[in-house]
């Protein structure tokens, strides 16, 4: 049976006039802007559902995912509703830790849902995850940088154009940076756009018997262009820099491109929270001997875990954090350039979305052309551009980006540090059982 759109049976008045005591939920997220938006906006949701208090964690990426899989794993029951990605979502669901999205509302129009998302964070044809944005990745570039130096971007650079770009437009007196890019270890960190760039180099995780390919060439010329760019044209202290920093840096003044996620865009190009937002440019993310896997696809979702005790009352909100009417009304409160993307087709049918946001076809053609099912130039055992998705990947990952801090801090050299990788992904691997 559906639930109601805008009632819960908990803390509605009973009998008698008297008021039951709200259901109180605890929503675990990530402080990026625009979960940050839908913190904000959660007093809408309350005064619509007076029977429900929404409480919230907001974190780092890596302190908040660290976090959630504890209490997912652990079954501690922290959490209510935990922000979750098209990673853990096919892996939590078949260890039975989610509760599915099997009673959507009609009016939440399910099939709305961009298909590569979707199917993304179901598990045996069941939804186990909503997702709030999508996102590709994509090059962003200072126009006006470029035309002052005679340059032109390409609709796809290379990496071996990028370094030449950045090599030009560096000018550290003034604190302006040729390229920035995430450092931050992290395997939804730094990895994430590492990963592309072994994907760009022609190379892979895995080949097709689950033999870590690490310490392959293709891996070795995408570490060097990835030290060699943050060395030479980055800014200084890259291993702290991660999403949110990076985006302060380029919002800032301080980088002339930036390789990252599509989310960025409305954030970089509206002038309340970016001083260059009129001289933002778009590329595709970079290749370099291969477009497959190039750039990533990813979601930020929302999902309730087993362990909650309030279920109802979670699935309640995630459905309305990620409907079309809080698109609506986020569009309304914060500005149509700043809704949450990459979701539904309805976001980028909507004429008031398209006149605010000039990228949106764009960022559209990058999230549905985006194929996790076919990664890289050789074969593959596994799904997922930016990650693999497998549960051993999320150890192997955090360790591999860790060991790419590493090499950028001068810890180790890169062939040094692709063999210790390629040593821990293989032990990691045997022990789980992939390789005799």
């Amino acid at each position: 049976m559906q639930r109601s759109w805008l009632l819960v049976g908990v803390g509605i008045m009973a009998a008698g006039g008297v008021a039951q005591a709200q259901t109180q939920i605890t929503v675990a997220s990530v402080n990026n802007p625009d979960m940050v938006a839908m913190q904000r906006l959660t007093g809408e949701f309350e005064q619509a559902h007076p029977d429900i208090k929404v409480n919230w964690v907001v974190l780092p990426e890596n302190e908040i995912r660290q976090r959630i899989t504890t209490d997912i794993a652990s079954g501690a029951g922290q959490y209510d509703v935990v922000t979750v990605s098209n990673y853990e979502t096919p892996i939590w669901a078949k260890n039975g830790w989610l509760v599915p999205f099997e009673s959507l509302p009609e009016e939440y129009d399910e099939d709305d849902l961009l298909e590569n998302l979707r199917q993304g964070l179901s598990f045996e044809d069941k939804l186990y995850a909503l997702p709030f944005y999508g996102e590709s990745s994509m090059t962003y570039y200072r126009k006006d940088l470029f035309e002052q130096a005679g340059l032109e971007m390409p609709e796809r650079p290379t990496w071996s154009q990028m370094a030449e770009f950045a090599e030009r437009l560096t000018d550290r007196g003034n604190s302006l940076y040729g390229i920035c890019l995430r450092g931050l270890p992290g395997w939804g960190e730094n990895m994430a756009i590492f990963s592309t760039m072994v994907n760009a180099y022609g190379g892979r995780w895995f080949d097709e018997s689950w033999q870590p390919q690490l310490d392959s060439p293709a891996w070795k010329a995408a570490a060097q262009t990835y030290v060699d760019l943050l060395e030479n044209y980055g800014p200084p202290g890259v291993t702290s820099n991660g999403f949110t920093e990076t985006t302060t840096l380029f919002a800032g003044g301080h980088c002339a491109m930036w390789v990252d996620a599509t989310v960025a865009a409305s954030f970089l190009s509206n002038p309340d929270t970016s001083q260059v937002a009129d001289q933002v440019g778009f590329a595709q993310a970079p290749m370099e001997v291969t477009e497959r896997g190039a750039s990533w696809l990813y979601t930020w979702a929302l999902a309730v875990p087993h362990s909650s005790s309030n279920q109802q009352a979670a699935q309640t909100f995630a459905e309305w954090a990620t409907s079309k009417q809080y698109i609506e009304l986020a569009g309304e409160r914060n500005g149509w350039v700043s809704v949450p993307p990459g979701t539904r087709q309805s976001t980028y049918e909507n004429q008031h979305y398209r006149d605010a946001a000039s990228f949106s076809p764009f960022v559209l053609e990058a999230i549905q052309s985006a194929d996790p099912t076919q990664p890289t130039q050789d074969p593959v055992p596994y799904n997922g551009i930016q990650f693999v998705a497998i549960p051993q990947f999320q150890s192997i990952g955090t360790r591999v980006g860790q060991i790419m801090a590493g090499i950028l801090a001068k810890q180790t050299t890169v062939d040094q540090g692709l063999q210790q990788a390629q040593t821990f992904t293989l032990r990691q691997m045997t022990q789980g059982g992939y390789i005799e």
